[in-house]
């Protein structure tokens, strides 16, 4: 558990005004509840973010579903910019590894063009 611990340390990026020394954060990671989720929804209000996320058991279904939401997480706008900021990073970092990940199924599914190939 030391080294999970430890694993999860990071420091705070920015300075505090006045030029002090940087805030040392330890995260600690062994009671997070993680769940899995293939669907979000995103809605705010002038103070906050709204996050949803729920298991759709049958994404490519083309009838009327009803999906239950079993997670919500509600954030500050401030917050909300830093993850996008943190997610876009991560989406950029991955697809330089794997390739672009491809939002429009049909072309998941057929594949890249023919003089793409």
């Amino acid at each position: 558990m030391a080294d999970n611990a430890k694993k999860n340390e990071g420091k705070v990026a920015e300075k505090p005004a006045g030029g002090e020394a940087q805030v040392k954060i330890t995260l600690d990671d062994k009671n997070v509840d993680a769940s899995y989720s293939n669907f979000c929804r995103v809605t705010g209000t002038p103070e906050e973010v709204l996050v949803d996320f729920a298991l759709n058991p049958n994404p490519f279904a083309r009838v009327d579903q009803n999906i239950t939401i079993d997670r919500r997480l509600v954030l500050n706008h401030y917050t909300a910019k830093r993850l996008l900021a943190a997610l876009q990073q991560t989406i950029m970092r991955h697809e330089q590894n794997f390739g672009v990940i491809e939002l429009n199924v049909q072309r998941r599914i057929s594949g890249p063009p023919a003089d793409k190939k």
